[in-house]
């Protein structure tokens, strides 16, 4: 009886997840290029050897790499700080909460299609703000320049995580009992003291799971910069999986299995790496 009614969802979970993981698996070890279906012989690590001598190769790796840990950090530090704020009583609190957690509901795609239109060079807002501040003479092309188009999508970026970590934490404050705070005010504990002897050591292991979380979602996470710059100017802003997604578009399915088995594998090492070290550094506290 229990077979019966899990066989639905063990069939669908294997025929939608398992079957293209293993189908796409295998094409990383294929020729496998829509300008020539008729060779699709086994190739062994070629795909992954032209992705390691692509001269983009570099470029993608350092864009990740910023892309994770420039949006991370300051998702985490303010996302905590609006939980703290929100965990107070005051008047209208629900309105805000809403107004802070509305971000979180609107697509990826189209929040970087919104920044694209602010940060547009001809008509955008923030170069017309800029300019009747008079904090620049001309117009900035914020979108032309690789240095800066990468400032546009982390700040998009940034502002758009935000809400998960206020979300997160603040179902994590609620479960802190307030007589803790109340035995801590008691003992003449500052607000500094309190937050870090009780708040954060409390809601350790969630802090950390969250922030695994998060760091997987954004390395996964080609939304915002497709829908700002596309991977441009001159494919410089592309990260790992942006740039999968434009192997796949100029039809070299074989090169692009290859890039998402090194994502799966990059993120399962980092994944380990990460529980293991903080499960090492609870232990020791």
């Amino acid at each position: 009886m229990i077979a019966a009614f899990m066989a639905p969802a063990v069939i669908f979970v294997a025929v939608f997840t398992y079957y293209p993981m293993v189908a796409g698996s295998q094409m990383a070890f294929r020729h496998w290029d829509l300008a020539d279906l008729t060779d699709k012989s086994f190739a062994g690590w070629g795909n992954f050897q032209e992705i390691f001598k692509d001269p983009l190769w570099g470029t993608v790796l350092s864009n990740t790499a910023l892309w994770v840990f420039a949006s991370i950090v300051p998702q985490l530090v303010i996302g905590f700080a609006l939980a703290l704020w929100l965990r107070r009583r005051f008047r209208f609190r629900g309105l805000y909460q809403a107004l802070i957690f509305f971000p979180w509901a609107i697509s990826g795609f189209l929040i970087g299609i919104l920044f694209r239109w602010m940060f547009n060079s001809e008509f955008g807002v923030v170069n017309d703000l800029l300019t009747k501040a008079h904090l620049i003479d001309e117009p900035v092309a914020w979108l032309a320049d690789p240095h800066t188009a990468m400032a546009v999508i982390v700040v998009a970026n940034i502002w758009y995580g935000v809400t998960f970590f206020a979300i997160m934490i603040l179902a994590a404050l609620q479960s802190v009992p307030d007589e803790i705070y109340e035995a801590a005010a008691l003992d003449g504990a500052g607000k500094a003291r309190t937050l870090f002897q009780i708040t954060i050591p409390y809601i350790r292991t969630m802090l950390a799971l969250t922030v695994l979380l998060r760091i997987i979602w954004i390395f996964n996470f080609p939304d915002i910069i497709f829908g700002t710059t596309g991977g441009g100017p001159n494919n410089e802003t592309h990260i790992v999986t942006t740039w999968m997604i434009h192997i796949t578009q100029e039809g070299d399915y074989g090169k692009a299995s290859a890039l998402g088995l090194l994502v799966v594998a990059g993120l399962l090492l980092f994944s380990i790496f990460y529980l293991t070290a903080t499960r090492e550094k609870g232990a020791k506290s």
